[in-house]
């Protein structure tokens, strides 16, 4: 009976890393947040603007961030709905989730010596209350998924963002082209470029555009 147990434990262990890796990349890619749902892009816009913020550490935080939060969301999610909170509720119990693992990450990087601490600790209040992290929860609770797949789909919206993170700011260079007529410059070839690149992944992920 033992020998059973043990024998079916891989099967189980090798489910749930599939389940985790597999919403994972439907988070990367198929539900991206930036190309799929813009979520996170005025904070995205932002960013690639600021030449005092580095982009690449900004989603490393947010993927950590992100990564920490999805398990104490959902307990904190089943909690609420438990003592009868309703959806209206859920926005405020997840903004807490945030600001408590937000405080955690914040005593970490003081006890923490890192070469670029001072950024960490400017760059983790945006990387933490933008509208990827809180809509990524929401769309989990919504969409009823387990911890696994909660935990996969957050780790994913991270890695996706810094994703979007990286090519926009690589393409910055691209769009300061003299030859961009001067009224597309600045913010609106941002956006232009960010919805190409969405409409590029909304078709890679099997949807067609109908005219």
């Amino acid at each position: 009976m033992n020998l059973a147990i043990l024998s079916a434990q891989p099967a189980t262990l090798a489910e749930t890393l599939s389940i985790f890796f597999g919403y994972a990349l439907l988070a990367v890619f198929a539900q991206n947040a930036v190309f799929t749902r813009a979520l996170g892009v005025s904070r995205l816009v932002q960013l690639v603007g600021d030449e005092r913020s580095n982009s690449l550490l900004f989603g490393l935080l947010q993927c950590v961030t992100q990564l920490l939060l999805a398990p104490v969301a959902w307990y904190a999610g089943g909690a609420a709905a438990a003592w009868g909170l309703g959806p209206a509720a859920r926005p405020l119990v997840y903004l807490g989730c945030i600001a408590a693992v937000s405080a955690v990450e914040m005593a970490l990087l003081y006890l923490i010596r890192l070469p670029w601490q001072r950024q960490l600790l400017r760059l983790l209040p945006l990387a933490a209350l933008n509208s990827c992290v809180l809509g990524t929860l929401l769309l989990g609770r919504t969409q009823s998924f387990s911890l696994t797949q909660s935990v996969g789909f957050g780790l994913g919206s991270g890695v996706g963002y810094l994703l979007a993170v990286l090519l926009v700011t690589e393409a910055q260079n691209r769009l300061r082209s003299q030859a961009i007529p001067a009224a597309f410059r600045g913010m609106p070839i941002t956006l232009i470029y960010i919805g190409v690149l969405a409409l590029a992944i909304y078709g890679f992920t099997g949807h067609t555009v109908l005219l």
